[in-house]
């Protein structure tokens, strides 16, 4: 195959990160189990990246999916909220877990956390939860307070990040703006199982297939996973992984992705801040100019702007402002937008309007 262009690889992504117009997958278990992970830190954001990759979806019709346990919210990979399939949401605690656990062991000294701390809180969590029970992120607060454990300041959020790292708790449907904790294991009472090479291939697989063409880079950063472990993932993948030469050095690809028609990078899409388009990859040159970076994460504080995307490339920036009964959308071009363009991502916006159920105004900032 000739080298692919970066028009080609962005089109090829687009593809992958189902934000083409080419939706094939019906709901949100089967675009959580293609995607394989969905950052999920923020709530709100989450919900609409699942939307945005189902037309005619809404956020009662996803959060109904997550009643139904078609996906969880849990902590399987860097010690950050995903969406992850419920059944496999344990063999990637267990493939991915130990580096964030190890990483945070200063920050627990720091906090006088040990490990009868730890063991503690997660007994009173498991005798509070048993049953079934869901209990909101405050009322598992009180359960360690109770338990004689000092929860002030950080303590009590990392004992409650720590529960569910190790597989003990994860985080539930949400109750109102809070979350819920449930016991993993009976959450998901039938957990996929898988052996560890079994599990590289299986997440190494899915990365590239959601998220390709990438680097070996890529998916290290995505996995928190050493890069040994990431190429032995990846050859473990077999042929439904190729490598392909690119503009921008040489990466690895779906084979069927690469055998299939690319037409073009999907339109005028408006992902949420914190989605796989941006968060997925290492290197975001091929979606993001270096001079624009800021405008979308300003002063690298880690906390991402939704954006405007036109063709696989970051063309805006845009934010939601809540009124009683209506949301404005302030969006701002990064560059002179068209007529046509910003009538395209109007739509877009419609679209999020009826997905949110709210009614919805676009007001335009200047350049």
């Amino acid at each position: 195959m000739a080298e692919l262009t970066g028009d080609q690889v962005r089109a090829l992504r687009m593809r992958a990160l189902l934000l083409a117009g080419e939706h094939a997958h019906a709901g949100v278990g089967d675009v959580v189990t293609w995607m394989g992970a969905m950052q999920a830190q923020d709530y709100a954001s989450g919900l609409w990246s699942l939307g945005i990759r189902l037309p005619g979806s809404t956020r009662e019709s996803v959060e109904a999916a997550l009643e139904a346990r078609e996906a969880l919210r849990t902590w399987p990979m860097r010690g950050t909220v995903h969406l992850v399939p419920s059944r496999d949401a344990r063999w990637m605690l267990e493939l991915m877990s130990a580096k964030p656990l190890a990483g945070a062991a200063g920050r627990r000294e720091y906090l006088g956390i040990t490990e009868a701390t730890v063991v503690a809180a997660n007994a009173a969590l498991d005798a509070a939860l048993r049953g079934g029970r869901r209990l909101t992120r405050s009322a598992c607060m009180e359960v360690i307070q109770d338990a004689g454990i000092d929860t002030s300041g950080q303590v009590g959020y990392h004992l409650l990040w720590y529960a569910s790292q190790t597989g003990v708790t994860c985080i539930g449907p949400q109750e109102g703006k809070e979350q819920t904790f449930a016991l993993l294991d009976e959450w998901v009472p039938d957990p996929v199982t898988l052996e560890r090479e079994e599990a590289l291939a299986m997440i190494a697989l899915r990365f590239v297939r959601s998220h390709g063409p990438v680097t070996v880079k890529d998916l290290s950063r995505w996995t928190g996973l050493g890069v040994r472990d990431c190429r032995a993932g990846l050859s473990g993948a077999g042929t439904a992984v190729v490598e392909v030469a690119t503009a921008a050095g040489p990466m690895m690809a779906s084979a069927e992705a690469l055998g299939a028609t690319v037409a073009d990078a999907g339109g005028r899409v408006i992902p949420p801040g914190f989605d796989e388009f941006m968060l997925g990859y290492a290197d975001r040159g091929l979606a993001l100019a270096p001079e624009d970076l800021n405008a979308v994460v300003p002063g690298s504080n880690g906390v991402f702007r939704a954006t405007l995307v036109r063709d696989g490339r970051v063309v805006g920036t845009w934010k939601r402002i809540a009124r009683a009964r209506s949301q404005v959308v302030d969006a701002v071009p990064l560059a002179r937008l068209g007529a046509a363009d910003r009538r395209a991502f109007e739509t877009s916006f419609a679209r999020y309007g009826a997905f949110t159920g709210v009614e919805t105004q676009v007001r335009w900032g200047a350049h």
